[in-house]
C-alpha cells in the first residue's frame, strides 16, 4: 500500500508540472500534543510543536508559531502524549538476512534447548516443507552455548538425523557454520581440503571433519548454497524494510554486501520498492572490481539507497572464540585447543594495502573488530595511511567490542567512529567471563568511556545476530545485565538520553548525515519515531516495555501500530 501512495505522489506531481497547472503544494502538517524530543545538543531539549512541509522539516519550537508558519490548512497530527524522536538509524545490521528469513529455520523462535530438540525441529522444518532428498535445510541462530550439551552438533550427527538432504546451521555470530556431509560434498570440501587464511575447518581426534567451519573457511560452503532469486527478493523487500520500520528505523544498513546483491539494490525495480534509507558496505573481498568500475557513486543516495563504504572483517566472534585478542581464552579454541587467542582474518600488511587503496578513492573504511589484538590492528593501519581526525575520513570500527581503555585515545586522534553492541553484555558476558577477567568483560561497549573522550559512538544489533529491538539495545546500554542478573561494568551505564545519541545522532554522524537526519531540527529530513512513553522518564527497568506507535520517513507514515 505505502509503495503505491509514494507512485501516486510522483504521477501526481508529474502531471502537474506536465499540464502547467497551478495547484497548490500539499499542505505542511503539524505535530504536536506531546513531549517532542529533538536530540539537537549535547543535554536533552523538547519543543512543543514541528511543521513539516514536503518532506522536511520546516520548524521546531513554540507551537503558537508553529500554528503561525503551518497555515490555516495544514494536517494536524496531535500526538497525544506520545513521545516523539528523530527516527532510528540502524548503524549495524544485515539487512539481507531480513530478505532470506522465508527460506530458513530459525532456530531461536522456538528455541531449541538441547541437541535432540535441534534435530526434532530440523525434522519438522523438512516435513513442512516437505522437502526431498537432496534438498537444502539451513538453519540459522545456531548456537552450541544455549544448548544444554555446551558443545557443537557433529556431521554425524546431522547425518544420521537426515540423510541425503544437504543440511546447513549458520551460527548465530554470523562467522561460522556446522554442516553435514552432503553439504560439505557439494562443495568439494573434505579432509584434505587447505584451510584458507584466517578460517578454521575443525577435525576430531581422527582427522575427520566435525563438519564446523570458522570465518574465511565458511565461505567455502556459501557459493553452493541456495540463493533467493531477484522475484524472491522484490517479494520480500517491503516486509525486511517493515521489519524495520516497525522498531522506528527509517535507516537500515546491509553491513557486508555481497557482489551478486550489488545488481539488486542499485536496480530500478528494488528502488520502487524502497522507501527506508539502506547505506550498502560492499565486501572487501570484490574490492578490485569496484575500483575498476566508473559507474558507481559512493557516499550519494540513488533513491534511497547508497554506496557507503568497503566492509573489512579483521577477526571472528568472541563468543564463537575466534575474535583475536593479546590474552588468551581461558577455554581454548573452538575445538578446545590450548593455548588460544584467536587470530586475524586477515594480517595486518593485507589489510593495510587494501585500505589504502580505498582511503586513496577517498571511500570510508568500515573494519569488523573484536578482540583488542584486531582493533590494534585496525588503529595500525590508519596510522600507516596518515589519517588523523583532522582529515575528517571518519573510519569505522564496528563492534569495538573488547577495547582496552588507551585505545579510546587513538580513536580519538584518529577520528574513529566506534560502532558498539552492548547487546552483548545481556545475550554474552557469561560466556566472556567464563573466558576473561572482570577487568576485561566489563569493559565491553564502552558508550560512557567513549563520550567522554570526545568520540561519536553508535549502538547496534547487528541483526540477525540479536533482534532488531531499538528499546532492547537501550535497555543494554543503560542497565548491562546478563541473562544471569550480573551487571558488567557499571561505571559504563549511560543515560536514556545517551543510550538514544547511540540511535540516532551517533550513528548519522558516522555516515556524514549529520546535517540530514538523526536530530529534530529545520531542514532536515521528517523522520520520526512516535513511543508511547517518554524515554527520558521511563525507569531503566521499564525500558524494554516502550512501544514504537509510528515510524514516519519524509513525513510520511511509514508503520503504524493502529
Amino acid at each position: 500500500m505505502r509503495k503505491f501512495r509514494f507512485k501516486w505522489l510522483a504521477a501526481g506531481l508529474a502531471i502537474a508540472a506536465f499540464t502547467g497547472s497551478q495547484a497548490q503544494a500539499e499542505p505542511a502538517a503539524l505535530y504536536h500534543g506531546g513531549p517532542i524530543i529533538t536530540m539537537d545538543g549535547d543535554s536533552p531539549e523538547t519543543v512543543e510543536a514541528v511543521v513539516v512541509r514536503d518532506g522536511l522539516i520546516a520548524f521546531a519550537g513554540p507551537e503558537a508559531k508553529a500554528r503561525t508558519l503551518a497555515g490555516a490548512d495544514a494536517i494536524d497530527r496531535d500526538l497525544h502524549g506520545a513521545t516523539m524522536l528523530p527516527g532510528f538509524i540502524d548503524a549495524h545490521s544485515h539487512f539481507t538476512a531480513a530478505l532470506q528469513g522465508a527460506n530458513t529455520l530459525d532456530l531461536s523462535d522456538p528455541p531449541v534447548k538441547d541437541i535432540p530438540g535441534l534435530l526434532d525441529a530440523l525434522h519438522a522444518y523438512v516435513a513442512a516443507r516437505d522437502i526431498p532428498e537432496g534438498g537444502w535445510v539451513i538453519a540459522t541462530q545456531y548456537d552450541q552455548e544455549e544448548l544444554s550439551e555446551r558443545r557443537q552438533v557433529t556431521r554425524a550427527e546431522l547425518d544420521a538425523a537426515l540423510p541425503g538432504r544437504k543440511v546447513v546451521l549458520l551460527h548465530i555470530s554470523g562467522h561460522g557454520l556446522v554442516a553435514n556431509s552432503t553439504a560439505l560434498a557439494a562443495a568439494g570440501i573434505d579432509e584434505t581440503t587447505a584451510v584458507p587464511p584466517g578460517g578454521m575447518i575443525l577435525k576430531d581426534e581422527q582427522g575427520q571433519l566435525t563438519g564446523a567451519l570458522f570465518e574465511s573457511a565458511s565461505f567455502l560452503l556459501f557459493p553452493v548454497m541456495p540463493q533467493p532469486t531477484e522475484e524472491e527478493k522484490l517479494a520480500a523487500l517491503d516486509a525486511a524494510q517493515m521489519r524495520y520500520a516497525r522498531e522506528g528505523y527509517t535507516h537500515a544498513q546491509d553491513g557486508a554486501t555481497q557482489a551478486s546483491d550489488l545488481p539488486f539494490f542499485l536496480s530500478e525495480a528494488a528502488g520502487e520498492h524502497m522507501f527506508i534509507d539502506l547505506a550498502l558496505l560492499p565486501f572487501y573481498t570484490q574490492l578490485d572490481d569496484l575500483l575498476s568500475r566508473d559507474d558507481l557513486q559512493f557516499g550519494s543516495y540513488r533513491g534511497h539507497v547508497k554506496l557507503q563504504g568497503i566492509k573489512f572483517i579483521l577477526d571472528g566472534s568472541p563468543q564463537a572464540r575466534t575474535a583475536y585478542f593479546t590474552r588468551d581464552y581461558a577455554n581454548g579454541s573452538p575445538a578446545g585447543h590450548h593455548p588460544w587467542h584467536g587470530q586475524p582474518v586477515v594480517d595486518e600488511e593485507t589489510f593495510t594495502r587494501l585500505a589504502r587503496k580505498v582511503n586513496d578513492r577517498g571511500w570510508q573504511i568500515f573494519a569488523h573488530a573484536n578482540g583488542d589484538a584486531a582493533i590494534d590492528m585496525a588503529i595500525h593501519a590508519f596510522d600507516a595511511l596518515g589519517i588523523v581526525a583532522g582529515d575528517d575520513r571518519r573510519p569505522i570500527v564496528i563492534h569495538s567490542q573488547f577495547q582496552r581503555p588507551e585505545q579510546l585515545a587513538d580513536y580519538a586522534r584518529i577520528g574513529v567512529g566506534p560502532a558498539y553492541f552492548t547487546n552483548h553484555t545481556y545475550f554474552w558476558a557469561d560466556v566472556h567471563r567464563s573466558n576473561f577477567g572482570k577487568e576485561v568483560v566489563d569493559f565491553i561497549s564502552p558508550l560512557r568511556a567513549a563520550k567522554a573522550a570526545g568520540l561519536h559512538p553508535s549502538n547496534h544489533s547487528d541483526f540477525p545476530v540479536t533482534p532488531l529491538d531499538t528499546r532492547l539495545m537501550m535497555w543494554t546500554s543503560m542497565a548491562r545485565v546478563s541473562k544471569s542478573g550480573v551487571v558488567s561494568g557499571p561505571d559504563q551505564r549511560v543515560s536514556a538520553y545517551a543510550a538514544l545519541q547511540a540511535l540516532t545522532t551517533g550513528p548519522a554522524w558516522q555516515i556524514f548525515e549529520e546535517n540530514r537526519k538523526g536530530r529534530i531540527h529545520a531542514g532536515l529530513l521528517a523522520d520520526f519515531v512516535v513511543l508511547d512513553r517518554n524515554p527520558l522518564e521511563t525507569p531503566t527497568d521499564a525500558i524494554r516495555d516502550i512501544a514504537v506507535l509510528e515510524t514516519i520517513k519524509e513525513g510520511r507514515t511509514i508503520w503504524s501500530r493502529n
